[in-house]
């Protein structure tokens, strides 16, 4: 495990110059508009399979980038009227399990609603249910550098998209108050989230709250340069090999950098960090952090853990927070 690699701080005072880039409002405006657009099926809903039975377990199906059908669990209370959601992102490698894996929100009263990671949940946990059915040229292992010769092929923008499709697809769920919506998520669930609440910003379509843990994704410079284990170091492998393609694959990069997209978030924010996290640094975290766009935002911070951060101490937190806005 490492030792932090800022004084705390200057962490909070860490605010690296990274610049926008030229067109990032219209690239992603655009990349959601062609996916409302796609020809697709609406949202539809199934009783799940699971010895649950005090709480509601169902099968969500939504047309995510491109009108791909992306699968997530929706978990609730069974009670009637409609009720505030969280919305959940799985970490690096995850899917989103079984139905009735991750009942925390559901108890606290919550409709939580997770979302599968297309192309991944072989890695970890108990699996996944959706592919990504779009190719990609040359990469590295897992999914960091997956189509990051252009910013139209790269895999992220794919599942960002898929992240801000599901947020339409919650709020034509007749159990849902629309203007009580959370999204939530550790790790790459974190990057994300602030991906996810930063592009509802660009659209004017603010959440109530976002809670993004431990985030991934932001930096990525730094991140690629000083990070000691993976997944970051899926970058460094790729750029040491294509050693002629660096500024063209940062330039991509910007484009989905938390750190870069964090300004255009217009929801109050609770992050969290871990001091000695050497999967997320978190001086990159703290880049994202001090970057958001909303004045309504506080930092949780775990001097003495690694990437696993606060854990359920996080979640505690995380609802109490949470209540108090919603």
């Amino acid at each position: 495990m490492a030792l932090t690699d800022m004084p705390l701080p200057e962490l909070r005072e860490y605010r690296p110059a990274l610049e926008a880039p030229d067109g990032l409002v219209d690239f992603w405006t655009d990349t959601v508009a062609q996916s409302r657009a796609a020809q697709a099926d609406g949202p539809t809903l199934v009783p799940a399979r699971t010895p649950v039975t005090e709480l509601v377990v169902e099968d969500l199906t939504f047309p995510g980038f491109a009108g791909d059908p992306i699968r997530a669990w929706v978990t609730r209370p069974r009670r009637e009227g409609r009720l505030p959601v969280v919305v959940e992102y799985v970490g690096y490698g995850g899917g989103r399990g079984l139905p009735g894996e991750r009942l925390q929100w559901a108890l606290a009263g919550y409709v939580h609603v997770v979302m599968d990671t297309r192309g991944q949940g072989s890695g970890w946990g108990n699996g996944g249910d959706t592919p990504d059915p779009h190719g990609s040229g040359p990469s590295s292992s897992g999914f960091m550098t997956r189509g990051i010769e252009d910013p139209s092929t790269y895999y992220y923008r794919r599942l960002y998209t898929d992240a801000v499709r599901l947020l339409d697809a919650v709020r034509t769920l007749p159990f849902v108050d629309v203007d009580r919506i959370a999204v939530t998520g550790g790790s790459q669930g974190g990057g994300i989230t602030l991906a996810a609440a930063s592009i509802s910003g660009m659209l004017d379509e603010p959440l109530a709250a976002a809670m993004p843990d431990v985030p991934y994704l932001c930096h990525f410079r730094r991140s690629a340069q000083a990070t000691p284990l993976p997944p970051f170091t899926e970058l460094r492998t790729y750029l040491s090999v294509h050693r002629d393609r660096i500024e063209d694959v940062f330039r991509t990069l910007a484009l989905f950098d938390g750190a870069v997209l964090a300004p255009h978030a217009q929801a109050p924010a609770i992050f969290s960090v871990a001091l000695m996290d050497d999967v997320v640094l978190p001086s990159t975290v703290f880049a994202a952090f001090n970057a958001y766009g909303s004045a309504d935002r506080s930092i949780e911070v775990y001097e003495f853990n690694g990437h696993e951060g606060g854990q359920l101490h996080q979640w505690v937190r995380q609802a109490d927070w949470l209540a108090e806005r919603v």
